[in-house]
């Protein structure tokens, strides 16, 4: 704590100015992401560093990360030019720090070679005093963390060799992608340090664990597309990885988001990225109903049950209430208008203003109008015109349908709500 109280006071009577450092933190793309969103950043550029040989690209620097000569290659690294009045090199190298595991020589997650080293390329006496400090203090806390030995390169910047334009904001021209993201979780002590995280441990059963990250646009893209207006029977957290504790993983988390499937504590399946919503909901059907389920046959291979199938017996005679989607949680169906057509299959004279989609469906020879839900795409059935009084007649798989008694809607909206 005192080595970081002298940092505080170093730092403190040198003249504001634009400062550039260089860091490497694996992959480029991420790491450039990250800086370029620090307050006090001026800009962030993708390029390459720490060789001993000229005009590298990326094409060299892939051929070189495993030489058998004396070459030593270059960094995939990334120039930050800040404004030191507004961000201080020490929050600035304390934060390349907790970006990634120092600790992983050649490597950083699923990237591996020379390339995707970790290094600190200063450019004043206080950036390399402070990155040594720093590396010192970080080191003890990752020990206590149970992790290895920082394998940090530390050295004067000799020459940064701006990246091929295609690499400058790769994830901004690439908004379906992922974002890197290598960290320990381990940070450095705050002086107003708040009560650790709160743990996430399992619910037992079947859940939905969606792993994010700060400055992470895809995270905050699937949460405008799909978290904020999920109402599936499925519980649904949002957590950082170094929340987790409990959970029986395949694999570490390598980016975000991260949207994990998991059943009694155990990971059935995981997604990295951006998922938009129809594939979030085909693929939250495979994993609550079972691929082979007649459910799952039924909502995405467009199957349909039986006649007078126990579940039908089950929902032609609830009490008052709704019809929800199984997969998407959606109301879809009200009992006030459903009515017993005598088919066999559960049937209605109209859906939820705005809950489905009609399509036409000329399958099998016939000229029918199928019914798809709007937010999960699943399959439901069809609509004829052979209801009493010349009116419609949504005719209903049950197998994809939830029932849920009126009374228990206010509660059930409450809680999705808060």
């Amino acid at each position: 704590m005192r080595t970081l109280l002298l940092l505080l006071s170093f730092s403190a009577v040198l003249t504001a100015q634009i400062q550039t450092i260089v860091f490497a933190a694996g992959c480029f793309w991420g790491v450039e992401k990250h800086f370029e969103n620090l307050k006090g950043v001026e800009c962030a550029t993708s390029g390459y560093a720490g060789g001993n040989y000229e005009n590298p690209t990326y094409r060299t620097v892939l051929k070189q990360r495993n030489p058998d000569t004396g070459v030593i290659n270059h960094t995939e690294s990334v120039e930050v030019v800040y404004d030191d009045s507004r961000i201080s090199t020490q929050t600035l190298i304390k934060s390349f720090w907790e970006l990634h595991d120092p600790t992983q020589g050649n490597r950083q997650g699923n990237d591996v070679g020379n390339n995707y080293r970790s290094a600190i390329y200063y450019t004043t006496p206080e950036q390399k005093y402070i990155a040594l400090a720093t590396r010192d203090v970080y080191q003890t806390l990752l020990t206590q963390a149970g992790y290895g030995k920082i394998t940090t390169e530390i050295a004067p910047l000799k020459k940064f060799y701006k990246a091929e334009a295609y690499h400058q904001d790769y994830l901004k021209k690439h908004p379906f992608g992922y974002c890197p993201n290598h960290a320990t979780g381990v940070k450095f002590p705050k002086s107003s340090a708040k009560k650790e995280t709160k743990q996430l441990t399992p619910l037992g059963g079947k859940e939905i664990v969606v792993i994010t990250a700060s400055h992470c646009r895809f995270c905050e893209a699937f949460k405008t597309d799909v978290t904020a207006h999920y109402r599936g029977t499925l519980p649904l957290r949002t957590a950082r990885a170094s929340q987790l504790k409990g959970f029986v993983l395949s694999d570490k988390i390598h980016g975000t988001p991260t949207i994990l499937f998991i059943e009694d504590g155990k990971e059935q399946l995981r997604h990295v990225g951006y998922m938009d919503e129809k594939v979030f909901y085909k693929t939250l059907g495979a994993f609550k109903l079972g691929k082979r389920s007649e459910a799952y046959d039924v909502a995405y291979n467009k199957s349909t049950d039986s006649r007078f199938c126990r579940r039908y017996e089950k929902f032609a005679h609830t009490g008052d209430g709704v019809f929800i989607d199984t997969i998407s949680g959606d109301i879809l169906f009200d009992t006030r208008d459903r009515f017993n057509s005598g088919s066999g299959w559960l049937s209605f004279f109209k859906a939820v203003p705005g809950a489905v989609i009609e399509k036409e469906d000329n399958s099998y020879g016939m000229r029918r109008i199928e019914i798809v839900a709007k937010k999960s795409g699943a399959h439901l059935g069809h609509v004829f015109n052979d209801a009493p009084g010349g009116r419609r007649r949504f005719c209903i798989n049950a197998t994809v349908l939830e029932f849920v008694p009126r009374e228990k809607i206010k509660e059930r909206n409450a809680t999705m709500d808060k």
